[in-house]
């Protein structure tokens, strides 16, 4: 049994495989706790790791994902052999997540980060009726829809894909605004956002019409008023393999059926 020259932490989903590879690769590589490690290596899908990046915000942890999961964008190919070389050569990417302030009927405030997309949901049968304010001013009066996210680059291909917007490059400095189901205006089909930009959606009739706000996993029900905007005092820090760069997933992505 080998043991790692790097300070390696295997943090693993609940999945049967994931706890598998995370058994098999401390067997060879051993394991550290978290606080002391060099890199926290991530076993399982985009939702687990989502759920680290959050964890290891501003830590200064590198994160290396390695999928066990479905879908498994955020992660490189599970091999165990040569983790550290490929460690070692992995580019690292720095991201900011948005930070999601919502507002209740009573004023009261709370607030999450998300790495992919804040999303507004209606919460009952009833369409919601949304204003949506740019930096202080009215973009948009009144849209009827089943919802409406603001989406990262890093979260581009993920639900805001499935929900028609638009791929954006890793290194763009863009955010896309993209509604869900949009009734009125039906032609309106979102907006390309610079990231310096504060979103501030407002809730119409909440009421009668309710809706829930979620930041990546983190739901917050029966708001009235969304602040959206990115963090730039808060860091994620991932590694990827040189020929699985976040700009090759990111454009493979728009040549898949």
């Amino acid at each position: 049994m080998s043991r790692s020259t790097q300070h390696l932490c295997f943090v693993a989903s609940t999945t049967d495989d994931a706890q598998a590879a995370r058994d098999e690769l401390i067997e060879r590589y051993g394991n550290i706790p978290s606080d002391e490690a060099d890199v926290i290596v991530v076993l399982g899908g985009d939702g687990f790791m989502l759920q680290v990046l959050n964890e290891t915000m501003n830590s200064g942890k590198r994160v290396y994902g390695m999928n066990r999961g479905s879908v498994g964008f955020l992660m490189n190919d599970f091999r165990v052999a040569g983790l550290e070389q490929r460690i070692a050569i992995a580019t690292g990417n720095d991201f900011h997540p948005l930070r999601m302030t919502t507002t209740d009927a009573d004023g009261n405030e709370f607030s999450a980060l998300a790495m992919n997309e804040v999303s507004l949901f209606r919460q009952s049968h009833q369409a919601a009726k949304l204003r949506v304010d740019v930096d202080g001013k009215t973009r948009l009066e009144e849209l009827i829809c089943d919802g409406m996210m603001v989406a990262t680059p890093a979260g581009s291909t993920a639900y805001n894909f499935s929900a028609h917007g638009p791929i954006l490059p890793l290194e763009s400095p863009l955010l896309a605004l993209t509604p869900v189901s949009a009734f009125r205006p039906r032609r309106w089909r979102g907006a390309l956002l610079p990231n310096k930009v504060t979103v501030d959606i407002y809730v119409h009739e909440s009421e009668k019409r309710p809706v829930n706000a979620v930041a990546d996993h983190t739901e917050v029900k029966s708001v009235q008023k969304v602040r959206i905007a990115q963090s730039k005092d808060r860091t994620a820090k991932i590694l990827s393999d040189p020929d699985r760069s976040w700009s090759d997933r990111v454009l493979a992505e728009q040549f898949t059926n």
